[in-house]
């Protein structure tokens, strides 16, 4: 069974229950989903999954579609419009899902336990103190390192800065897998998916929904 569904984070709201208690969740438009490729460890692909595009409501025209993915979606046998978007979810065992077959926000159940994956909120340029929680310098007697790095080279040997040292750059927009999320209600007629729990990106961005 096929236990992930790619969508778009929408915002968040609350939830109120019948004693009063208040949940605050996020909502995410899941779905619906077409399965357009199937890889089996039996196979050539060596390990079993599903590829799933999401059907959205204004769908991609032919025209602005590739030739190697107009190719991609007429091996299905034609019956599959182009989607822009397409996600890979691995499975324990081989694939019972056909391709074409629709996947739902159903497949969830309230109190399911779930992960996240989805881009980060882009914060531009950073330097150390926000994007590592650096320590910044003493700010008094004539300190001119109140928020800068320090010495991160040497002098003799190795003579250069090593690889992989932290340092000011590009936050945030990177691949992000929240874990241990709970569903907090299912809205099956509106696609609509209520998780429990931080899910990251900004609103309207793309996020894949997996069981745990």
């Amino acid at each position: 069974m096929i236990s992930g569904i790619i969508g778009r984070k929408v915002g968040m709201t609350q939830i109120f229950a019948e004693d009063g208690t208040v949940t605050p969740v996020t909502v995410i438009k899941a779905g619906p989903c077409v399965v357009v490729q199937t890889k089996s460890a039996s196979g050539n692909d060596g390990y079993n999954a599903v590829q799933i595009g999401l059907v959205e409501e204004n769908p991609i025209k032919l025209k602005n579609v590739s030739k190697p993915m107009l190719g991609h979606f007429e091996k299905t046998g034609g019956g599959i419009p182009p989607t822009r978007v397409l996600r890979e979810i691995r499975l324990s065992g081989e694939p019972e899902a056909a391709i074409g077959e629709q996947i739902k926000v159903d497949v969830f159940a309230d109190g399911d336990k779930i992960e996240v994956v989805g881009k980060s909120k882009g914060k531009g340029f950073a330097g150390t103190i926000k994007r590592h929680n650096f320590k910044r310098g003493p700010m008094s007697h004539g300190s001119m390192n109140i928020r800068e790095p320090g010495s991160i080279g040497q002098s003799a040997y190795p003579s250069r800065v090593i690889k992989g040292t932290r340092s000011s750059g590009h936050m945030g927009d990177e691949r992000v897998t929240v874990k241990g999320l709970t569903v907090a209600r299912v809205d099956a007629e509106n696609n609509l998916l209520m998780v429990r729990g931080a899910v990251p990106g900004a609103n309207g961005s793309l996020v894949v929904v997996k069981k745990s």
